[in-house]
């Protein structure tokens, strides 16, 4: 077993703190891993304060994570020590059920989470990257190009693939009319792949204050969806639209603006449901409410190294983990632009040197 140090919350109230554990030894087929950032999701607030009911405490969040590699056992040849690399939302599936065998892990039935999962390798719960090292099956980690910002990379293990994922799903690319419901952490990255796959984008938002952001990011229009005219102007125009929105909300306002046959996918995951759409704004034009989740690690890969081509990075604000819970306030309120990362150089033992 390997000491480690991260930063846990020891239940739904109670602020995250230091918290000393155990990973496992490294196995024949594990890369050990030094991180060096990782990024704050929406989802590790739900985790943390037990929003979706399936917290097993204390639980140790992260699942953007960026790193270097320190070990690597004997059965590993596609990694080297001194690599960089990520690490996303899974660290295991089954690999024999039809979605593991399709590169599809994430609908795996029986996947395992980078942190509050069961692991089957030490029968606890797994810790994630709010901890100076992981230690991940090499078939769940991630090649990262030097080229890009590694901090940026980070979201991309989360808020891109899940947003990468849907719209090459639904083969947005030129021609298309594409909307992209919000304007945080999934919602720039939308913007930006979608805007690199060539469509025409229009931002949806409820902040007038974001519309220079949103043409910076790649947006061609901006929607103040709280203005009626705004959005009738597009009524039946959409061939996609991405919703990003962790909120319940009105779908029927989105589902009017598709053609027939448009698809509205969710992506964002409120810890309450949304109000029922009305079935005739589906049935009528043949419209989809679809949704996605993430992305299997092949596409995972093939999405970092598209970023790695194009220079696409999140857009991030650097923080020591000693912030961490200010930061999920400031989440909260939508007071970041666009991801918050943590920088785990801040991460030190107790009594170590500032």
């Amino acid at each position: 077993m390997t000491k480690t140090l991260g930063y846990a919350a020891q239940g739904a109230t109670t602020p995250l703190a230091p918290f000393h554990f155990e990973r496992r030894a490294a196995s024949p087929r594990d890369v050990q891993i030094e991180i060096l950032y990782c990024g704050v999701c929406h989802s590790d607030l739900h985790i943390v304060r037990n929003e979706w009911q399936n917290t097993v405490y204390p639980v140790v969040p992260g699942h953007e994570i960026v790193g270097r590699v320190t070990h690597v056992g004997g059965d590993v040849n596609a990694f080297k020590a001194g690599d960089l690399v990520g690490v996303g939302c899974l660290v295991d599936s089954c690999g024999t059920c039809p979605d593991c065998r399709e590169g599809l892990e994430q609908y795996c039935p029986t996947f395992t989470l980078t942190y509050n999962s069961p692991d089957a390798h030490t029968g606890k719960m797994t810790c994630g990257g709010y901890s100076n090292q992981i230690v991940v099956d090499q078939g769940f980690v991630l090649r990262v190009s030097d080229r890009l910002h590694l901090p940026g990379v980070a979201p991309l293990l989360c808020a891109g693939i899940t947003t990468y994922s849907p719209l090459r799903q639904w083969q947005v690319g030129k021609g298309q009319k594409v909307g992209v419901v919000g304007l945080g952490g999934l919602g720039h990255m939308g913007v930006k792949f979608a805007h690199a796959f060539g469509a025409h984008v229009v931002l949806f938002t409820n902040s007038p204050g974001k519309t220079a952001d949103a043409y910076r990011l790649g947006a061609a229009e901006v929607v103040i969806s709280k203005h009626p005219d705004e959005m009738a102007q597009h009524l039946g125009s959409f061939d996609f639209i991405l919703d990003t929105v962790a909120a319940p909300h009105n779908l029927d306002a989105y589902l009017e603006l598709l053609k027939r046959d448009g698809t509205l996918c969710l992506v964002g995951a409120p810890a309450t449901p949304h109000p029922s759409p009305a079935v005739f704004n589906l049935i009528f034009k043949r419209r989809r409410l679809a949704g996605s989740l993430i992305g299997g690690i092949r596409e995972t890969q093939e999405m970092l190294d598209f970023c790695a081509a194009h220079g696409i990075v999140a857009d991030i604000e650097l923080i020591p983990i000693q912030k961490v819970d200010e930061a999920y306030e400031r989440m909260l309120k939508s007071d970041v632009k666009y991801r918050f990362v943590i920088d785990l150089a801040s991460l030190k033992p107790a009594g170590a040197g500032v």
